[in-house]
């Protein structure tokens, strides 16, 4: 497989009004790096509009994955799974299914991410916690870059 690309997307309106300093994005980037990813890094605001145009600008472009942190509790503001649900047109709910279920967080059930593939690029949304981005991608890790070679066609046939 070629080189493969990432988009780490963190919604929050503390950080994108620059009240806050973004710790789960670089944790995500560094993960995924380390996984062989060449990763892009953006911010927005809690708003369904901004989160769909960077996905719909990173997916347009052919990024191969797209790691959301954030926006994903009970909050009223907390839109980042319906924005990207609209979106998804194959759902893949094994991954935060299996990110949920081995959290050793007692409030990681409330966490409500979705992840699908939307063309030819996987998109998961995470918690915004720095212990939720690292806890989930430790899960999910062995099956990230899998998927993304199944979803580019890029992978050995199955046997």
């Amino acid at each position: 497989m070629g080189e493969m690309t990432a988009g780490v997307l963190t919604v929050s309106d503390r950080v994108s009004r620059g009240e806050a300093e973004d710790v789960s994005g670089p944790t995500a980037i560094a993960i995924l790096a380390g996984l062989g990813f060449e990763v892009d890094w953006r911010v927005v605001a809690d708003e369904r509009d901004e989160i769909q145009a960077a996905l719909r600008e990173w997916i347009a472009g052919g990024i191969n994955l797209i790691v959301t942190t954030g926006g994903t509790g009970f909050g009223p503001r907390d839109v980042t799974p319906e924005a990207t649900a609209e979106l998804i047109e194959r759902p893949a709910p094994g991954l935060v299914e299996a990110a949920r279920s081995a959290s050793k967080h007692p409030k990681a059930m409330l966490s409500r991410g979705v992840a699908g593939i939307v063309g030819s690029t996987l998109v998961v949304n995470l918690p915004g916690s720095t212990s939720g981005v690292e806890e989930s991608l430790g899960v999910i890790r062995p099956a990230l870059v899998h998927g993304v070679s199944l979803i580019t066609d890029a992978h050995t046939p199955h046997e």
